[in-house]
């Protein structure tokens, strides 16, 4: 089944200011998204946050939450920066 992953605005434009690396990291997190689900366990320290939201690492410094309600194959990407800062 494949899921689509929408990325809130604000997310998108933050995206573009980080580092290259972090941006490419992203890019493969979301095809992983697309393609197998919210759960992503190959990603480093993914974990659940709370009911249909999860996170994982990007980099050291940089992290990626998304959240996944019900039964439905849409995927919120609501957070891409800095792990201080992260929504959890």
């Amino acid at each position: 089944m494949l899921y689509t992953v929408l990325v809130k605005r604000k997310v998108a434009r933050g995206l573009e200011k980080l580092p290259t690396g972090v941006q490419q990291s992203f890019t493969l997190l979301a095809r992983d998204l697309a393609s197998s689900g919210p759960v992503q366990g190959g990603w480093p320290n993914f974990s659940p946050i709370g009911k249909g939201r999860y996170h994982c690492h990007l980099n050291y410094r940089y992290v990626a939450c998304w959240k996944c309600q019900g039964s439905t194959i849409e995927i919120e990407v609501y957070y891409v920066g800095s792990r201080e800062k992260a929504p959890y």
